[in-house]
């Protein structure tokens, strides 16, 4: 996997005739190019170091660490003070995932590409649509919010949909280790700044779109533009994927792609739907009809309305290509996706459910459906923030949303970062229903030991926001935290 800096300049300007090369002899244009990275503390020898101009940070002004470091040549947006040739576009993310295909040798081109989008759902369904996959005997990568996986090795995600170079990268493991397939999330940003360029996808999927992340799309129409590029412009030939024909946006996609898009709902008119639904704190039973196959039968441990919705949607986009064997025990075997409705029980008899729901809807969603499963034996204390320099009309709703469900809430932090954490609890609060006893705790773990405090048995506490997430943002500080670790490590002193 490695090309010549010449065959890199041809393949650019064969899309653009109007960028630059500064190179100092032409011995440069035979430098061996094996790796792409935008990340000069990633750099090592044979590296074509991308200088992206970011919001934080400018990679042109680490030039000097890459070329210390070992890289052969630069793609830039301007010229640099560097010996090193340069080849020099308009914008860097424009051709920079392509590039870093033509070094891996596309490897996109070697797998069953899926890629999921929505606002809420994409991670459990990714880990829905591997587990299928694996029981069909299809070794498949995941790329998304928790976790990277190459088939063989996973670590912690930074981003859910990383910079193209990355994941062309991942993508090259995942074919050098005998992946068959690779799933993964595909966010609006990394769709909109255009971090998947370089792969096509054969299997795209669309689960809901819910207000989120307008405080970048500006409004809806824009957000919905975002993760219709995958669609549009990011999908292989004769692709078929699935869209929620219950969700607006789904039913927008479903007119504009009828011949790729099968549609699934609980809405009867949907091609692919469920029913003889039954779910309990313990699993779910459910049955699928899909228009031109059998209706199937299925056990899942996953819970909740919403998670219904996620088996079908990757059912749906499974169907006709595993047999339906594999997606009878996939489903069945799917692991607990750490963060969505992850369950710990308590010495006293109580529950805790950890959830990464940060919308409103999201939570509305993960409390109407512990409420439902509850029985109303116990109380539901939920516990919430929401994040600094996030979409700030969502704080007061989140707050109506827990009001609809919990018996009581405690509003704590979650990633300030530059804001302060107690006006984030004020506007919160502003939303809390007069009826609904709450209290703000900033300090996230000290909330989640009063919350457990003061449970009974049957109670059930449901601590939503950060999921699996290992830290919290504090202006430049990223402390080590985890919810589910705090949890237990309360459980373990009694």
């Amino acid at each position: 996997m490695s090309v010549n800096f010449e065959s890199v300049v041809n393949f650019i300007r064969a899309k653009d005739k109007n960028i630059n090369v500064c190179v100092k002899n032409q011995d440069d244009f035979y430098k061996i190019i094996s790796d792409v990275i935008s990340d000069s503390r990633d750099v090592k020898a044979g590296t074509l170091f991308a200088c992206i101009k970011g919001e934080n940070s400018d990679g042109h002004n680490f030039v000097k660490t890459a070329e210390a470091k070992g890289a052969c040549a630069l793609l830039c947006e301007r010229e640099v003070d560097s010996d090193l040739p340069q080849i020099i576009v308009k914008r860097v993310r424009d051709f920079l995932g392509e590039a870093a295909a033509l070094v891996y040798d596309n490897p996109a081109e070697k797998l069953l590409m899926v890629g999921v989008t929505g606002t809420n759902g994409k991670t459990t369904t990714t880990y829905i649509i591997r587990s299928i996959l694996q029981a069909a005997g299809i070794r498949a990568g995941l790329l998304g919010t928790i976790i990277e996986s190459d088939g063989i090795n996973e670590k912690e995600a930074d981003r859910t949909t990383p910079e193209s170079c990355v994941v062309q990268r991942q993508l090259a493991s995942m074919v050098k280790n005998k992946c068959g397939a690779c799933v993964m999330e595909t966010s609006s940003h990394g769709l909109y700044l255009g971090r998947i360029k370089g792969a096509l996808y054969d299997v795209p999927v669309f689960t809901n779109l819910y207000p989120e992340h307008l405080d970048f799309h500006i409004d809806m129409e824009n957000y919905f533009a975002a993760k219709k590029l995958l669609f549009k412009n990011y999908t292989k030939k004769n692709f078929m994927g699935a869209a929620n024909f219950d969700d607006p946006y789904g039913k927008r996609l479903l007119s504009e792609f009828p011949k790729n898009l099968r549609g699934f709902g609980l809405n009867e008119e949907a091609g692919s739907r469920a029913f003889n639904i039954k779910t309990t704190l313990n699993g779910t039973e459910l049955e699928i009809f899909t228009e031109g196959f059998e209706p199937l039968k299925l056990h899942s441990p996953l819970v909740g309305g919403f998670n219904v919705m996620n088996t079908l949607c990757a059912v749906t986009a499974m169907r006709g290509r595993v047999d339906d064997e594999a997606i009878i025990k996939g489903v069945a075997n799917v692991p607990q996706v750490p963060g969505r409705l992850e369950r710990i029980d308590l010495p006293n008899g109580a529950r805790c459910f950890i959830d990464f729901a940060h919308t409103p809807s999201a939570l509305k969603s993960v409390l109407k459906t512990i409420r439902a499963l509850s029985g109303n034996k116990g109380k539901i204390i939920s516990v919430f923030g929401h994040g600094g320099g996030r979409y700030q009309q969502n704080r007061p709703e989140l707050a109506r949303s827990a009001s609809e469900f919990a018996d009581e809430i405690i509003i704590t932090s979650d990633n300030a970062r530059d804001e302060d954490p107690m006006k984030i609890a004020e506007a919160i609060a502003a939303g809390v229903a007069p009826y609904v006893p709450y209290k703000i705790i900033i300090d996230r773990p000290e909330a989640i030991n009063y919350a457990l405090n003061m449970l009974k048995p049957d109670d059930i506490l449901v601590l939503t926001g950060k999921g699996p997430e290992r830290f919290i943002l504090i202006k430049d500080k990223r402390i080590p935290f985890n919810d589910a670790e705090a949890v237990n490590a309360w459980k373990n002193k009694k």
